[in-house]
């Protein structure tokens, strides 16, 4: 896969999970020009903070997830990336979230690796649960580790094999463009990705990457 064909996932997936609260938007706002009711202006002000807020939050992470967010540096603190992360899974309480990464700064290739793999294991918990995010260093490699827990976890095959193996010569969709993405910053950090079989409701993701430079 090509980087024009990897932008284009990223796009798409941007669109995507933009589309519910900018929809949210606009019917709020809709609502809000033909409503006297000033208990229902009010529901509406609601939805429309509410979706504001869901809508920059996705923003806030997918710039730094996805695009060149954190400057030109080599390295990113990582309290951005606990704030992001923290944005996109705790605004709804459905999420648990654990954060135990110790380094304040970390190479910008690791963060988005990480905030990829926690995005994937988040999207997994589709009845909620716990998502626990580390990364620790040692010598020249960097050992990343998410695990999700919850009643229903849920990873697609073709999710699993990209994460893994790469894209390959399959079809792959939007939703999978985080996994394309995080094979590519895995292997050009000299690492691997790998995953636990999904038993008694619990996801393991481990990646383990060596520090440039």
């Amino acid at each position: 896969m090509d980087s024009i064909d990897l932008a284009s996932l990223l796009c798409s997936r941007l669109c995507h999970d933009l589309m519910s609260p900018v929809g949210a938007l606009s019917n709020g706002i809709e609502l809000m020009a033909d409503e006297d009711d000033p208990e229902m202006r009010e529901h509406c002000m609601q939805l429309l903070a509410d979706s504001a807020r869901t809508t920059a939050n996705k923003l806030k992470f997918f710039r730094l997830a996805f695009g060149a967010a954190g400057g030109f540096g080599a390295e990113v603190d990582t309290s951005e990336a606990e704030s992001v992360v923290r944005g996109l899974f705790g605004a709804d309480k459905k999420i648990e979230l654990s954060w135990a990464v110790s380094d304040g700064k970390l190479p910008k290739g690791v963060v988005k690796l990480l905030l990829n793999l926690a995005l994937i294991a988040g999207d997994a918990l589709v009845r909620g649960g716990r998502l626990d995010i580390g990364a620790e260093s040692g010598g020249e490699e960097i050992e990343l580790v998410i695990r999700a827990e919850g009643p229903r976890v849920i990873v697609d095959p073709v999710l699993r094999e990209t994460l893994v193996e790469g894209p390959g010569d399959r079809e792959v969709e939007a939703r999978a463009a985080g996994a394309v993405l995080a094979h590519a910053l895995a292997a050009e950090g000299g690492g691997s990705i790998r995953l636990s079989d999904i038993a008694d409701e619990v996801l393991m993701i481990g990646a383990t990457v060596r520090r440039q430079g």
